[in-house]
This record gives structure tokens, C-alpha cells and sequence, in this order.
């Protein structure tokens, strides 16, 4: 039998893990994180997430964060949604208490590494994986091969100036809550029964991700990027305008063939985040 691992993905609100066995997710489990918590008790939370769901078929965990970190030490530094997260020696910590092998990686790295290890998507070798929810992050795969840059930080796009602020804030779930005064959420349920208002939410939306990913183009060329994240489940609703925004893209003879579309990949974060422990550069 195929050793098995478990795949640890910390998102903007929540910890989600899988215990995952050669390309199939067995099991799925939930906690939420408490970005007001301390180091201790966050660090606590989620040794008990993972003790939870650990088995004595378990060779190793891997673990996406939503931060720059050291892959080799498995430090992370400065956690968006963890405030208290500021230098965690996070796999010292995990492999002391649990007396397995850790390896960490970037959250995004990790979604964009799943879809890339585990979708059926053929043209994927200079891939983008887009994570459209509390902000905005990036993978990138190029030549077939998951590129970190220094401390797992590439593809920071969310972080590049933008308008009166930065990217993230207008591709990300900030949009919404700073432009409309509700969520993304609230406003795709609104929008499906014709509020004009949500509407218009998304349609902006979609041009700001549109000029997100024009950015993205320019950079690394990429012959396909997938949408994740919570926002991604409303790509129907901005889809047009986010598509209307690459017409003004310089080389549109690159983009001829280019795939944008939503993961279909179950728990690609998850898988990602597992992968990390059989891959080679670690």
C-alpha cells in the first residue's frame, strides 16, 4: 500500500486537513482559526487538528502557510490571518510533537503544486494558480517545476501597487467588504436572483482581476492559470468583464491558446500540501 500523509492547508479563517494516500484525498477535516489568538494557543489548535486525523500509516505532514517561509528550516514569518505568528519554528515545533518528518511551503505554492500534481488540465507545464479569497495568492509553475523565490515569497501579486492601494485589495475578498459593505459571499447570493447592485459588485470585480492577470501575462507568459479560492465559485458572474480586461493586452497572439479557468480539483490546496512531502527539492 501507498504510504499515506497528511495535508495541512491554514487559509484565512480556517485549518483544513486530509489524510491523503497516493492521489486520493480520504478524508477531509475543519478547524477555525482565530486570528486574535496567541502563539501558544493557535500552535495548540492545530496540534489537536492534526492529532485528530493522524494514523499510524502516517509517514509525514505538509503543511501550506499563508506566509514567506524557510522550506529548508520550516520557519515561518510574519502569518497574514495569525497576528501573533510573527517567526514560528513551525516544523522543529510539529516534528517534536508528533516525531515525523514536516515540510512547509507557502499556501498558494501549495494550490498552485496540487493542480499541477493531481488535475487533469494537459497544457499546464508554465502554470498559474490564482487563490481568490480572503486575498490574493499566487503559484507558479514553470518548466514543470513549482518556483519559490527566496523564502517561498514569488508571486506575491496581491502585495503590487494598485490604484489608491494595493492588488489584494481589489481581488480580493476587501472589495467587497470596503466598496460594497458585505461579503463576496452575501453578494453572489444576491447577484444570481438579479440585485443590480451585486451585479455591479462583480462586474468591477471582474475588471480589477482581469487587470490582475493582464499583470500576471506580462510576467510570466503562462499558458494556463486556475482560479481557486471561495471567490472562484462565483466565476460565472465575472467571468465577462475579468475576460473583456485582457482585450487591451499587448501580445494577443500569446494569449491565443491561453486557459483560464476554475479548479475542479478536489481539495487541491490540501493535495499540494501533501506533495511537499515527496517532492525532491525540498
Amino acid at each position: 500500500m501507498e504510504a499515506e500523509v497528511l495535508g495541512v492547508d491554514i487559509g484565512g479563517t480556517t485549518i483544513n486537513v486530509g489524510l491523503v494516500q497516493g492521489s486520493v484525498l480520504k478524508k477531509e477535516d475543519t478547524t477555525f482559526v482565530d486570528s486574535d489568538a496567541t502563539a501558544e494557543e493557535t500552535l495548540e489548535n492545530l496540534y489537536t487538528i492534526i492529532r485528530q486525523n493522524l494514523t499510524i500509516s502516517v509517514v509525514a505532514i505538509g503543511i501550506g502557510v499563508p506566509a514567506v517561509v524557510d522550506p529548508i528550516k520550516g520557519i515561518v514569518y510574519d502569518v497574514q490571518n495569525i497576528k501573533s505568528w510573527k517567526k514560528v519554528n513551525l516544523k522543529e515545533l510539529l516534528e517534536k510533537e508528533f516525531n515525523i518528518p514536516v515540510f512547509i511551503n507557502n499556501d498558494a505554492n501549495c494550490f498552485a503544486l496540487g493542480e499541477f500534481t493531481y488535475s487533469k488540465i494537459r497544457t499546464r507545464e508554465n502554470m498559474i494558480g490564482l487563490s481568490l479569497g480572503t486575498g490574493l495568492g499566487m503559484g507558479i509553475i514553470i518548466n514543470n517545476a513549482l518556483y519559490n523565490g527566496v523564502l517561498c515569497g514569488a508571486g506575491e501579486i496581491g502585495m503590487l501597487a494598485y490604484k489608491d492601494s494595493i492588488v489584494e485589495d481589489y481581488a480580493g475578498s476587501f472589495f467587497f467588504t470596503a466598496h460594497y459593505k458585505s461579503t463576496a459571499k452575501k453578494l453572489a447570493e444576491k447577484a444570481k436572483g438579479g440585485d443590480v447592485t451585486a451585479l455591479i459588485a462583480f462586474n468591477e470585480y471582474g475588471k480589477h482581476l482581469g487587470e490582475a492577470i493582464k499583470s500576471i501575462l506580462y510576467l510570466f507568459a503562462p499558458n494556463t492559470i486556475i482560479l481557486g479560492g471561495s471567490i472562484s465559485k462565483a466565476f460565472p458572474l465575472f467571468k465577462e468583464e475579468m475576460f473583456k480586461s485582457l482585450e487591451s493586452f499587448a501580445y494577443q497572439k500569446q494569449i491565443e491558446d491561453l486557459t483560464i479557468e476554475v479548479s475542479k480539483t478536489k481539495g487541491s490546496a490540501i493535495l499540494g500540501a501533501a506533495s511537499l512531502c515527496f517532492q525532491t527539492n525540498k
